[in-house]
């Protein structure tokens, strides 16, 4: 007797009514055939569920308990939510809440519903005999999440919940091994759920409330009441604060550097450190030495050429104290006003790619690459004037200006992909530089220059392999 009632009392709280008109596979279907006029003694307009509770109701979805109340905060069983599922399936199909699921048989009442859905594609095997338990708020999120195919029910907030996830700041109680991630995810993509608190917590292992179902289910058939998560995410993606010695791998320093090698270490160091002066220690340093020295600094510095530094000079004594003070053509006692500068720019370029959607937590390092390779050729054309004391060979003069050659367009391009956190370096010949990038775990050639030189952007230069690089670069 006592499953006969309870099939009957979950027989009532289900009741769907069906649309005069029908159409098939349509969100047409979906019509309010009542109007609520305060039906559920426990409902008051105060509730944070209200219109869902009445848009139920409305909707035909829910006549409540026979006690005349709804039952807020009543927690639902597996088999409930499965059968609201298929019925709203069903409805949006056939016009026919009740059509789907009844071709299918079973021994309790919810077992119809659930094979249908199993017939449908939205469930698995994987809630068998788990009909009679208490929901959780993650099984309610894998019933509903593909309940309707997605141009019924369209993840409009992918690329907010995408990066809100990523950031580990909302969402932060569901992880990747959160049962059924995907499916709560999906529930924020869709406008169905925006947590239970200011940061989007979801508590996926709580059970379900008929109120919390209530605002699920009405999401899913009325667009009108689905919601948008109101996360503030302008300080995720920011690099505001961020220096040009925060972008250098710090070097250890090297008193007498010996190999390439080391130069980098002690060169690193200096840059790292945020100088522009290093001493080192030779003996018997001779004029020859020492611009040897200086021609050899001079090729490691532009592997870092977003710092800026071009040119270098060398003083020495006959202890064997060696330094070295860097700088850049034409820039004189103003290269430390274009370095803040040149960030500024390159910060603001990044935040705006961001801020827009061109970049997102979801990006690849390619499509990252990729965005900054079309923006540099979309806002800089070559410098054919330049001479040797051009500020077109640092990168403040195509942020600020929008001209270049090779080394401005290239330590402008490597700036932005380091403050995407993109490892990569500059390498140059005699007449010529550009940029070498590890972008998703493979080494590619990219040159910006070539990639400006025709009248609309040339990708042939972007994401080359060495083999490309080598039919266009010697080194």
């Amino acid at each position: 007797m006592k499953k006969q009632v309870s099939a009957l009392f979950l027989a009532l709280c289900l009741l769907l009514a069906i649309p005069v008109y029908a159409v098939s596979d349509s969100t047409d279907n979906f019509v309010r055939q009542q109007t609520y006029t305060g039906q559920f003694s426990d409902l008051s307009a105060e509730s944070v569920f209200y219109d869902n509770v009445a848009a139920l109701y409305e909707y035909g979805l829910s006549n409540g308990k026979p006690d005349g109340t709804y039952g807020l905060n009543d927690s639902m069983t597996v088999g409930q939510i499965v059968i609201f599922a298929a019925r709203i399936r069903s409805l949006y199909r056939t016009g026919d809440a009740e059509s789907g699921p009844r071709a299918f048989e079973g021994q309790s009442l919810a077992e119809p519903y659930l094979r249908y859905l199993q017939a449908e594609g939205v469930l698995g095997t994987e809630l068998d005999g788990q009909l009679l338990q208490t929901a959780t708020r993650a099984q309610v999120a894998h019933v509903l999440a593909a309940a309707l195919p997605e141009t019924a029910l369209p993840a409009v907030h992918d690329s907010l919940v995408t990066q809100a996830y990523a950031s580990r700041r909302f969402i932060s109680d569901v992880d990747d091994y959160t049962p059924y991630y995907q499916d709560i995810l999906a529930l924020y993509r869709k406008g169905i759920s925006t947590g239970t608190n200011a940061s989007g917590a979801f508590l996926p292992n709580d059970p379900v409330t008929r109120g919390a179902a209530a605002a699920m289910l009405t999401r899913m058939v009325d667009p009108s009441l689905r919601v948008t998560p109101d996360w503030d995410l302008s300080n995720l993606y920011s690099a505001e604060g961020v220096s040009l010695s925060d972008l250098v791998k710090p070097g250890t320093y090297i008193a007498s550097p010996s190999t390439r090698a080391e130069m980098d270490e002690s060169i690193r160091y200096m840059l790292a450190n945020n100088r522009s002066q290093l001493d080192l220690q030779y003996s018997g340093v001779a004029m020859n030495e020492a611009r040897k020295l200086m021609e050899e600094t001079l090729e490691v510095i532009k592997v870092y050429c977003e710092q800026s530094y071009n040119t270098v000079t060398c003083s020495y004594t006959p202890s064997g104290s060696v330094t070295l003070n860097f700088s850049a053509a034409g820039a004189g006692n103003r290269l430390e006003a274009y370095r803040e500068a040149t960030m500024n720019a390159a910060i603001a370029v990044h935040d705006a790619m961001w801020e827009t959607g061109l970049i997102t937590a979801a990006s690849t390092e390619m499509e990252k690459a990729k965005v900054y390779y079309q923006w540099i050729c979309d806002n800089c054309v070559y410098d054919f004037r330049a001479g040797d004391d051009s500020i077109s060979h640092i990168p403040y003069n195509l942020f600020e200006n929008g001209i270049a050659v090779c080394d401005g367009y290239t330590g402008a391009y490597n700036l932005l992909l380091k403050l995407e956190g993109i490892s990569c370096k500059a390498l140059a010949n005699d007449t010529h530089i550009w940029t070498v990038a590890t972008l998703d775990g493979t080494e590619y050639h990219i040159d910006t220059t070539w990639g400006d030189t025709g009248s609309v952007i040339s990708y042939d230069y972007f994401a080359m392999t060495e083999e490309q690089s080598r039919s266009h670069h010697d080194w």
